[in-house]
């Protein structure tokens, strides 16, 4: 009897020692939600309001949603040239990167040859780098090569800046694939080429997102770079546009406007994230089976 009992009394005991832990971890999960969720509906909120309900009560609901405000954000502050130049640059860089990482992270993960490991560990080591220690050389090689204050320009230095951690991340993915098909393509006649954008690259696509998603969040909300790099009102990224019009929306009283422009700013990374996450989560987790 004492042998049948004792090891359910200590399972229940271990159970019993898990559950405040458990309640502890779920209810600062739940602050935690609540404090990142606030300050991003209180933004929303205040966008559909004018600038008296504004500054009378800042956490009052609108009487009326002032959809005008988008509008007045979207072309009067300049916010819809600012979007097109973002879209434009963050696109280039996040396609430029997978491009280029996914291509070298495959030949480091299935291929041997001499300084495999240098090159792997030089591109670790790019993670490490503080970038602001970069800014000075960097914008002097930008305007050598001619693309300085250009939205090309700025396409190539997000994708160098993205690819030391895109090609780590791909490295462990691509370990993870299955050998066996690529050898069974090179029977069938596949040369390296086919099997890596025909097989590989298909195979690859949760990590892909995966990454794709964090350079794209990443890139999307980077503003020093673009500070340093480009000084064109036209050619501005969002980040700057709305560092501008904080200033300028500030002085001339249109709080409204300013945060119109915010939601705008910020709607595009809640929405990707929020229908890819089950992707991120997947390819994440693939990536660490191996």
């Amino acid at each position: 009897m004492a042998t049948a009992t004792g090891p359910g009394r200590a399972r229940s005991g271990r159970g019993r020692g898990f559950g405040p832990t458990i309640a502890v971890a779920q209810a600062f999960l739940v602050l935690w939600a609540v404090i990142s969720i606030l300050p991003l509906l209180w933004a929303v909120v205040s966008s559909l309001k004018s600038d008296p309900e504004i500054v009378a009560d800042p956490w009052s609901l609108p009487a009326s949603l002032r959809w005008e405000n988008f509008v007045r954000a979207w072309e009067t502050a300049s916010i819809g040239t600012y979007f097109g130049n973002t879209v434009l640059v963050v696109g280039g860089g996040v396609a430029l990167t997978l491009l280029l990482s996914a291509m070298a992270a495959y030949v480091l993960a299935r291929f041997e040859f001499r300084l495999k490991s240098a090159l792997y560990y030089f591109f670790i080591a790019g993670m490490t780098f503080p970038v602001f220690m970069a800014l000075v050389p960097l914008f002097f090689v930008v305007q050598n090569l001619g693309l300085g204050n250009s939205l090309p320009g700025l396409i190539l230095v997000y994708t160098a800046y993205s690819l030391p951690f895109s090609v780590f991340f791909l490295v462990a993915f691509f370990r993870t694939l299955p050998e066996e098909i690529a050898e069974a393509a090179k029977l069938d006649g596949c040369g390296e080429t086919a099997i890596f954008f025909k097989i590989m690259l298909p195979m690859a696509k949760p990590g892909l997102i995966s990454v794709g998603i964090f350079n794209f969040i990443g890139q999307w909300n980077q503003y020093l770079i673009p500070l340093v790099l480009v000084n064109d009102d036209s050619k501005f990224v969002l980040t700057q546009g709305l560092a501008n019009l904080a200033v300028e929306q500030g002085y001339a009283g249109d709080r409204s406007g300013l945060f119109a422009g915010l939601t705008i700013a910020m709607a595009p990374i809640l929405i990707v994230y929020a229908l890819l996450q089950g992707r991120v989560q997947a390819g994440m987790t693939a990536g660490a089976l191996k």
